[in-house]
This record gives structure tokens, sequence and C-alpha cells, in this order.
């Protein structure tokens, strides 16, 4: 079980992130770890797709980006806490979780990202 202080390290708000993207920080990689049904419904412009269910397979291609921000988004922020402390096993020491997930995204940043 995580730590409230470890959730605090290993999650991000949503207005930080809005304000790190606006400062055009280039180091900043956004993971989408939902599945491609749930991403054609709603998503953050300029996210990668993989899939949780696909990250061990596909993990290779995150090495370009192992010093880089990442910051991981699913639905409520459940599943990509999970891909974070996966991450961080493996060495991606700046993952950070998307907190509320997409659907807090949707509520507070951009309306026009469907809920669901």
């Amino acid at each position: 079980m995580m730590s409230d202080e470890q959730r605090g390290d290993w999650e991000i708000e949503p207005q930080f992130l809005v304000d790190l993207l606006d400062q055009g920080d280039e180091g900043i990689v956004l993971l989408d770890c939902r599945e491609r049904e749930e991403y054609e419904i709603a998503r953050i412009d300029g996210s990668l797709l993989i899939p949780m269910s696909e990250l061990q397979g596909r993990v290779a291609e995150l090495e370009p980006y192992a010093d880089a921000e990442i910051t991981v988004v699913c639905h409520l922020g459940v599943r990509s806490l999970q891909v974070v402390q996966w991450l961080r096993q493996r060495g991606f020491a700046g993952s950070r979780s998307l907190r509320g997930g997409i659907d807090r995204w949707s509520r507070e940043i951009d309306s026009s990202v469907p809920t669901y």
C-alpha cells in the first residue's frame, strides 16, 4: 500500500501540469495508459497511447524519455498510479500520475474533453 507522502510525490495536480505545459517545457511526456476505446472517447492532445495492458511489451518505446517528466493519464487516476509505480521500478524516476485522471482534467481544465 502506498503512503500519502509517497502518493504526493507520485502525483501531479491538473493545474500544475497546465502551468508546465504553458511554459513550453519540452521535457514533459504525456503517457495515456487507458485502452484504445477510452482514448478514442477522450484524450489530452499530444498524449502518447500505450495501454497498461501493453506496457510491458512496449516499454522500449519510452526509453527515449528515460530522463523526462512522464505524466501518466488514465480515467480516474488509479491505473496511472500503478503504471507510475511500475515505471519507477524500471528507472523512470520522473514519472507521475495525473491526479483524478482525464475525468478531473475534463471537469477542471478542458471541458471540451468528454467525460465518460
